[in-house]
């Protein structure tokens, strides 16, 4: 497909309460609809034709594909009426006048309803006020008026819904002045620091009050559905909305992430009834052919390329160092072009694998540096990568040493990483604790489970002893509470767990460490195998690397969920190993069927593995050739 393709994927929402069988939703968002938009490379990247959106309808019409309101899908959520197969419900985000002055005449005519979500703040915007948008400012002619917006709803075709009133921009959200989605973010002030939970809480309800009493009075009924800005929402948003009576809400998130129209968001008391659903996002402008393409991709072969990226590298007492070691990291990512960066949230300085301090303020650890969300947006933002965070399971070193004795495993090998007991229910507290306030605070899209996370058969001899798929499920158990707690900040957050490569090569080794890659399968969507023979001492590393991708490739779901995460520093014998052995590895794995990889480290200070082979072994791009 060509750069101009489709950004964000469909998600397909699978009605598992129903009486009928599952059908899938797909939901489009559009914003604005104009005669004069460029084929490509318009200045307003949001903006699609008049002429490609008539296409659009005309093709789902002409292909069976049966047109639901807001209703239909409220009523699938409550098991009244299933959705009719291939149901398409339209979407328009913003308020903008080209909804009412070139949609909706094309709504009309095909007999298509549509979902309208204005921002109230932007609504017949006051005469000399203009609002920042794309490529220049938009006034109060850009936008609809309310006047028109109860003309739409009267003609029984178009919903309105909130776009929230005044949280469609950033706010101040770390010391370093990122702006982060006002949705979501915990404002920091230079003096006061963070915005406090109660403040936030207060401020995001008052903003939605406010666009509730605005759309009522001004078009003539409550919004039930809500509809986030920049797909910034989280359980707690989510929770508002729905007290204040939008039990329905949507994102941006795209066919990687999957949801359902029964299940999700259950068993919080925050959470919503129905969670927010995924849309396909109308992005430079498609043709026809580019939304068939984009509807017909296969998702499932589509590689991961990840790089585990060290925060302990960019870190510097001198504040002045650290922006500096960012830049060079930012610009090394945005070259090598990866799909994600699994980015340390913790600091190791000692290199014993368990996390000493953390570079996010959080309620039980040291803080080394507010630095985590500060380079994440700086790569998702400046590199346009997705980053997870890194973060230990057990590891922790506790500032306590009281506690900290009181909860450590007492583990037979000194060489092994400092973990706390997972039975011992202050672990469980202060480790989900962690994970909250991590997500609180901070952009990122996955969480990637540290290698601390295994348990020798010789280690709490009380916990299963004689069954290792019950100590396994008992650790998988465990992270997946971590999930739980992080998600409430950070929903949808795509899970990685690292394991060692032995219970690959030889299953009955589950009990040496309880992992098994199955179970990593069946519970995470990725497991990044730590394919690393020079770690693990093979004598031929070529052979074993060999013998690895078999025996992966022979479990169920294995090279589709599996990342092969290569080694580039020999560290038994303190050397690197050399970028063209790097790419090398990478190029025989994806022949022999591997679809995503990984690597660690990555020392962006020293260039190592030098560029070009990185580039090559874990570039993402359709062509990672050299920039001139």
């Amino acid at each position: 497909m060509s750069a101009r393709t489709l950004v964000l994927g469909l998600l397909c929402l699978w009605a598992a309460l129903l009486p009928a069988p599952a059908r899938a939703l797909l939901v489009l968002s559009y914003h604005d609809i104009r005669d004069d938009v460029a084929p490509s490379g318009d200045p307003d990247r949001y903006a699609v034709s008049t002429a490609n959106f008539a296409a659009h309808l005309d093709w789902l019409h002409a292909h069976g594909y049966t047109p639901v309101d807001v209703q239909a899908v409220l009523d699938a959520r409550a098991g009244t009426a299933p959705l009719p197969d291939k149901a398409v419900l339209l979407t328009f985000d913003d308020g903008l006048r080209s909804t009412y002055t070139r949609a909706f005449p094309l709504l009309r005519a095909y007999g298509y309803p549509a979902l309208v979500a204005v921002v109230s703040g932007w609504v017949d915007l006051a005469p000399g006020r203009v609002v920042p948008y794309g490529p220049r400012d938009f006034d109060r002619a850009d936008f609809l008026t309310w006047a028109q917006l109860r003309e739409m709803r009267a003609s029984g075709l178009v919903e309105i819904a909130s776009h929230s009133h005044d949280l469609h921009r950033g706010v101040p959200g770390n010391p370093q002045g990122n702006l982060t989605p006002a949705a979501i973010t915990r404002i920091h002030d230079a003096d006061a620091g963070y915005e406090s939970e109660a403040d936030y809480r207060a401020r995001i309800d008052a903003d939605l009050r406010a666009s509730v009493a605005a759309i009522e009075a001004g078009a003539g009924a409550r919004p039930r559905v809500m509809v986030w800005p920049y797909a910034a929402y989280s359980d707690v948003t989510n929770g508002i909305a729905t007290a204040l009576g939008m039990p329905l809400s949507f994102d941006l998130e795209g066919r990687s992430a999957e949801a359902d129209l029964g299940e999700r968001n259950r068993g919080s008391a925050e959470s919503s009834d129905l969670g927010s659903l995924a849309r396909l996002l109308m992005y430079d402008n498609p043709s026809v052919s580019d939304l068939v393409h984009e509807l017909h991709r296969d998702l499932a072969r589509e590689g991961m390329r990840a790089i585990q990226v060290d925060l302990d590298y960019v870190y510097d007492p001198d504040p002045a160092q650290t922006e500096r070691n960012l830049d060079v990291l930012v610009e090394r990512i945005r070259r090598i072009g990866p799909s994600h960066v699994f980015l340390q949230a913790f600091a190791d300085p000692d290199g014993d694998g368990a996390a000493e301090a953390l570079y996010y303020p959080n309620r039980h650890m040291p803080m080394r540096a507010d630095l985590f969300n500060r380079v994440a947006w700086q790569l998702r933002t400046r590199a346009r990568v997705r980053v997870f965070a890194w973060m230990p399971v057990l590891g922790f070193e506790l500032p306590d040493p009281v506690l900290q004795r009181a909860l450590a495993i007492a583990a037979p090998d000194p060489a092994d990483i400092p973990r706390l007991d997972p039975r011992d229910v202050r672990t469980r507290r202060i480790v989900a604790e962690l994970y909250e306030d991590l997500a609180v605070g901070s952009y990122f899209e996955g969480l990637l489970f540290h290698d601390d996370a295994y348990l020798r058969d010789d280690e709490l001899g009380d916990f299963h002893p004689r069954d290792p798929a019950a100590r396994t499920r008992a650790l998988i158990d465990f992270t997946l509470g971590l999930k739980q707690a992080a998600e409430r900040w950070r929903p949808r957050l795509v899970t990685v767990r690292n394991l060692f490569a032995r219970p690959v090569l030889e299953p009955a080794s589950e009990a040496w460490f309880a992992q098994d890659l199955e179970a990593f399968n069946t519970a995470y969507d990725f497991t990044a195998l730590m394919a690393m023979p020079w770690l693990e001492e093979a004598e031929d590393p070529r052979a074993w690397m060999r013998a690895l991708a078999a025996a992966a490739a022979a479990r169920p779901e294995g090279l589709r969920r599996t990342v092969f995460e290569l080694q580039t520093v020999d560290w038994r014998r303190g050397r690197p190993v050399p970028g063209a052995t790097l790419e090398a590895q990478a190029r025989r794995l994806r022949a022999a069927g591997v679809r995503h990889l990984a690597y660690y480290p990555d020392d962006f200070l020293r260039d190592h593995p030098p560029l070009p082979d990185a580039r090559a072994a874990m570039s993402a791009r359709e062509f990672p050739y050299p920039e001139h």
